[in-house]
Parts: structure tokens; sequence; C-alpha cells
């Protein structure tokens, strides 16, 4: 135990005397949650869908052959009832829900219009509304197709319930993202800078002949840049608050939980990085590379039922995927332990492995 402590003052030294890495640690989560969520946009496929068919006539088929043959939307689910429906959303598996009422049929013949309910989880705000959109299109499209049959142009009318975040704001939906990337950033980064530095600056050697064994050496690395990461978190998520008014709706204990073994699985995936550059320059391209890829598969911009299928297979081995839908879920669903268990799981492997190959290649390329 002493030894690990002599490694932590070492490392926490180290870090203060860096002006640069002190600077970057304040001013990324000021700069990026202050710009980013202004910034980004993209356009929805693949919106999964929900029906819930209360009328079962021909008319209310053929509306739902519309919808799911237009190519923006992928049917995933056909529930009895609105209340079974509705779980698809909070699970994540369907992002909207089509409910066709009872009557459907008559009141377009008899009465010239017909109402249907159009429930949206709206933690993306964005895809929400694009997606009501592109059916109320699709509605307006097949009403033509009526006139025929019934010898006018009903009307067919949405009455739309956005779930989670109701004003359909796109910042509510980045913000808990971003957060997820500077948490990647510190461990990430940083950490892939750290053994090589010690390469560079001809310490390492002192470290090999020394009776410091090589998993304390790997736990003195990963503690740092697991507490700084906890103070940017932290950070962050004031600067949500402030700036935003973003409060995780779930309980914060939830993210820390789940920030804690992110950090073990990045600090890892850093220190492998930095075990097999020479330079810091090798380190720095090699972390972005692998980084650049992580983010743009997370999530993050592009929802991942939007991506082709082998994207989607890649995806899950992406951690940054999986924090993502956990801040997500905390901040915007309230999502408790239980509802992130299978994500919480995964990111312990990859805790486990990432580190456990910190370990053995440290060995490798200093013994």
């Amino acid at each position: 135990m002493k030894i690990l402590l002599f490694l932590l003052q070492k490392e926490f030294t180290q870090i203060v005397r860096d002006k640069t890495i002190l600077k970057m640690m304040f001013m990324m989560p000021v700069i990026q949650l202050l710009i980013l969520p202004w910034a980004a946009t993209f356009e929805q496929k693949n919106i999964l869908l929900s029906v819930v068919n209360n009328d079962k006539s021909s008319f209310s088929r053929k509306l739902i052959e519309k919808v799911t043959s237009s190519g923006y939307f992928k049917l995933v689910d056909y529930s009895s009832s609105y209340s079974q429906a509705l779980t698809t959303i909070e699970r994540n598996e369907a992002d909207l829900i089509l409910e066709i009422p009872a009557n459907f049929e008559n009141n377009l013949i008899r009465e010239g219009k017909a109402e249907v309910l159009l429930s949206v989880n709206a933690v993306n705000g964005q895809k929400a509304g694009l997606g009501s959109s592109y059916l109320g299109q699709i509605l307006a499209s097949y009403n033509p197709g009526l006139k025929e049959q019934t010898g006018s142009a009903p009307l067919i009318t949405i009455n739309p319930s956005y779930k989670y975040n109701q004003k359909m704001n796109y910042r509510n939906f980045m913000v808990p993202g971003i957060l997820v990337m500077l948490l990647t950033l510190i461990g990430g980064v940083l950490s892939s800078l750290n053994i090589v530095k010690e390469k560079e600056a001809g310490t390492i050697e002192q470290i090999n002949v020394s009776p410091v064994p090589k998993y304390i050496f790997i736990l003195g690395k990963v503690i740092p840049f697991w507490v700084i990461g906890m103070f940017i978190l932290t950070i962050g998520m004031f600067i949500a608050w402030a700036v935003y008014g973003l409060f995780p709706s779930g309980n914060i204990i939830t993210i820390y939980v789940f920030a804690f073994f992110y950090l073990l699985a990045f600090t890892g995936f850093g220190l492998i990085i930095s075990n097999y550059s020479g330079t810091q320059q090798q380190a720095m391209f090699g972390a972005f590379f692998f980084l650049v890829v992580f983010f743009l598969l997370s999530g993050l911009y592009t929802p991942i039922s939007s991506m082709p299928e082998w994207a989607q297979n890649v995806t899950l081995f992406n951690p940054v995927r999986y924090f993502i839908e956990v801040m997500r879920f905390v901040y915007m669903k309230g999502s408790s332990f239980t509802d992130i268990l299978p994500q919480l799981y995964t990111i312990i492997g990859f805790a486990v492995v990432l580190n456990a190959g910190a370990i053995w290649s440290y060995r490798k390329t200093s013994g």
C-alpha cells in the first residue's frame, strides 16, 4: 500500500506541474459544453415503430402498410394495447407508437375524418420531430387513395404525445452525450500519454529495475485519471445544470457508479496505447484514431438504428455507446440502477479486459 501511495503522490505532482494538462482539464468541459450542443444536426431513417391497431379494418391495415413501406419506419412491435406498446419505448426498443382507434374506418367513411394517436420517444427531440413530420406526410399522401372509395378526401389528424422531452429540445439530447465525450478524452487521451512520457523522460527504466509489481504500477497510473475524470464529470454536470437547466431525472449516483467502471475501462485502453507507443506523438495519433471511430459509432450524433446493419454490429464492441445510452436514460427517462444493469455488466467486462491488457502489454514491452 505504501508503494501505491508513493506512486500516486508522484503522479499527482506531475499532473499539477504540467500546465497543459491543467488547462485541458478546465477548458475542455467549458468549451465543448457551450459550443457543441448548438452545432449538431442530422436526418433520420429506420425509425422504430410500434403499432396498436384497435380497428383491424381494411383501411387500418392499408394505413399500416403505407407507413411501413415508406422506407422511414421499421415495424418492430405489433401490440394489442397502448400500455403494452409503451413498454417498448421504455426499453428503448421503439421510437414511436402509432395507435389506430376503434371505428377508424367508420369515422372516415361516415364523418369524413378520423384521428390517430402518435406517442413519441422524445429523448432525441430532432428524431421525434422528424418522425411525427414524416408520418404526417405519409397520412396526407394516403388520403387521395381513400377518395375513390368514399367519394371524398377524408381527413386523418394526428394527436402527438412526446415522452421524456416534451419540448423536443435537441440540446437535451446532446449534452449528456458530450459529458461522455469529456470522460472518454480524459480516460483515453491523457492516459495514453502517461507511460510513454515516462519513456521519453527516462524514468521508466528506474521503475523497471525497482521492486514495484506491474499491477501496482498500472494501478498507480489508473487512479489519478479516475479522480480527474470524476472531477471533470462533476464540473460538466454543473455546467449542464447552470447553462441548460439539465439535471438527471434519475438517481445521480447511478451515473457516478457507471462512470467509475467506464473510466477504468478507458484508462486501461489508454495505457495499452501508451505501452505500444515510443513517443507522445505516436500515442496521441493512436488514441485519436480509435476515439474518432468510437464517437462516430456511439450514437452521439447519428442514431445507431439509422446505421447499416454491419455498423450496428460493430457498435456492440464500442464502450462509448453504452455510457451514452446510460446518460440519456438517467437524464431523460429517470432510469434506475436496475434499468442500466445490462450496460453496466458490459462496461465491467470492458474494464477487466482492457486493464488486463494494459498489465500484460506493459510486462511484454518492459521485461
